[in-house]
């Protein structure tokens, strides 16, 4: 398996306390903690996930992600798997995700 491969991310993710995995409304696979969306990945090599503005900025702006494929406007970003950087770079924005929703009241 290619360290470009988002199997690894997912299996990486679901070995975190607390999250689940459910298939995605618009395919693809969802990461769920605390009964709230983490992210989802499509296939093996697209991830998007929603971000408070300043975190969704500031990913854009250092090149760890790009704005949403369809909704550009919005919180939404979304990962390329095309390097092993893309996918440190998706754990890195749902681990920051994770944090977020395991610390705030369900």
């Amino acid at each position: 398996m290619a360290k470009t491969d988002g199997t690894a991310l997912i299996e990486t993710v679901r070995s975190w306390p607390g999250v689940s995995l459910r298939p995605h409304r618009f395919g693809g696979t969802e990461f769920v903690a605390n009964g709230k969306e983490i992210g989802h990945i499509h296939g093996v090599s697209l991830v998007d996930l929603m971000l408070p503005k300043a975190a969704r900025d500031e990913a854009i702006e250092l090149g760890k992600a790009v704005a949403h494929h369809v909704l550009p406007e919005s919180n939404w970003v979304s990962v390329h798997l095309r390097t092993e950087t893309d996918v440190r770079s998706a754990l890195e924005l749902l681990r920051f995700k994770y944090n977020l929703l395991i610390t705030s009241e369900p």
